[in-house]
């Protein structure tokens, strides 16, 4: 029996999909004939589920557009971008929004904590609309699976918030990659070690409890999970650090840091995943990020490459500083990557490689730049690549497809994390692991009533 979560039929799986969350399905041909006809002046009609915090951003990103509708289940967080697009309607639950205005909206922008993903992305997409989703894609690797599956199945344009993959400096490392600026790339070590008060929650001491806020509707902001106690230490910015709403810092910073690498290498999937953690017992600890992690990822040879080693540090973990790194600048290794090959070392940034150079500073100096082969995104705006997209009727930069299988190393690491320790065996075309039966049960979650999929 396949272990792939996906039913055979294409359509089957969107009418399934489509009666879980209470919606009619679109046709591809309809879906297709809504990005074939605009005109680059017409504004699309956008929705955005999500608004405060970092969907403000996204908001802003997308403001030239007809804002029709915002959708936030916290009423704190978003009254400044109510206030910002006062003819836009307003709503808490998503589903209602695409009940009253389904015929309405062209494109939705989905920036809701990581586990309500999923509901609100397939909703969208049940409803033929365009749709952009922060990154990582999803909370487990099985949501991904069904996300990417309804975005190739639905053919509408998808992108998954990683910014820096509509930069300039990701192009430039990908052209100084192929071009042998460093030779065979053997080994990476990416990291991130900022916002450790957001991940890193265990040790730190429990909120007392309190009363819901009248301004958050708690029961919505859960979403599909099933009912818990309200965690004022969760909301509104710390989910992250929580296992149950997100996947710490690794499935986080994962589709910024690693992009630049995944996309030169076309790394693709890992084979194997171990985990080292620091201040983090897995079973005590497991509604948690740890402190600090080291995580192997292990690349089987693709084309003329071989294999690849990746290295995950964050928190009390640090990225090793090369030897290479000139004495005054070895404390800027702390978020971003040093790519090791047979010829050198290249050093970058978070956010698509930002200030990528090739190490000691003697080398880049000595290297000429290889001519631009890959088209630059106008202001390396990553929404408007998304908007343009829509109305070219072309694949944005950061599809579904891609952005989802990058998310995926984030999500596999944190299982890696649950079972710190042993090496996983990962197989991802079964969508399972070969050598850790406790390991699979976390691929997935269960959802409660009136919220599955």
């Amino acid at each position: 029996m396949s272990l792939s979560p996906f039913p055979p039929s294409r359509r089957a799986f969107l009418r399934n999909s489509a009666a879980a969350f209470g919606f009619q399905f679109v046709p591809a041909h309809v879906v297709r004939a809504q990005g074939s006809s605009r005109a680059p002046s017409e504004k699309l009609r956008t929705a955005v589920i999500g608004c405060g915090g970092r969907g403000a951003v996204d908001l802003q990103g997308v403001s030239g557009e007809d804002i029709v509708a915002l959708c936030d289940v916290d009423e704190r967080r978003a009254a400044k971008s109510f206030a910002e697009h006062p003819k836009a309607r307003r709503f808490k639950d998503f589903r209602q929004m695409f009940d009253k205005m389904g015929n309405e909206i062209d494109a939705v922008v989905v920036a809701t904590p990581d586990h309500t993903h999923e509901v609100a992305v397939l909703a969208a997409i049940g409803h033929g609309k365009h749709v952009y989703c922060e990154k990582p894609l999803a909370h487990t690797i099985k949501e991904v699976r069904r996300m990417r599956k309804a975005a190739l199945e639905s053919k509408v344009i998808t992108q998954v918030g990683n910014q820096g993959h509509s930069s300039h400096t990701i192009r430039l490392f990908v052209e100084m990659v192929q071009a042998g600026a460093i030779g065979n790339i053997t080994e990476i070590h990416a990291g991130c070690d900022l916002f450790p008060e957001i991940y890193c929650r265990v040790g730190q001491p429990a909120s007392p409890p309190t009363a819901v806020p009248e301004e958050l509707d708690w029961d919505l902001w859960l979403g599909p999970l099933k009912q818990r106690a309200y965690e004022p230490a969760a909301v509104p910015r710390n989910w992250r650090g929580f296992s149950a709403y997100g996947n710490g810092c690794i499935a986080d910073w994962v589709c910024h840091i690693v992009d630049p690498s995944y996309w030169a290498l076309d790394l693709g999937a890992p084979a194997a995943i171990t985990a080292e953690v620091s201040g983090y017992d897995p079973a005590k600890d497991a509604a948690y990020y740890p402190r600090g992690s080291r995580i192997t990822f292990e690349f089987a040879g693709k084309g003329k490459r071989g294999p690849v080693k990746l290295v995950w540090h964050d928190g009390e973990a640090k990225i090793p500083a090369p030897p290479e790194l000139e004495e005054d600048k070895r404390k800027v290794v702390g978020t971003g990557a040093v790519i090791i090959g047979d010829k050198g070392k290249i050093m970058h940034g978070s956010h698509g490689a930002g200030s990528v150079r090739i190490i000691p500073e003697s080398k880049m100096k000595g290297f000429t730049m290889p001519p631009e082969t890959i088209p630059r995104v106008a202001k390396g705006d990553h929404h408007q690549d998304w908007l343009d997209a829509i109305r070219a009727n072309r694949p944005a930069g950061s599809p579904f497809e891609y952005g989802g299988a990058l998310s995926e190393i984030g999500l596999l690491g944190m299982i890696a994390i649950r079972h710190a320790g042993q090496r996983l065996e990962w197989d991802s075309d079964a969508v399972a692991f070969k050598n850790a039966p406790s390991a699979n049960a976390l691929l997935d979650k269960e959802y409660r009533p009136g919220w599955g999929v």
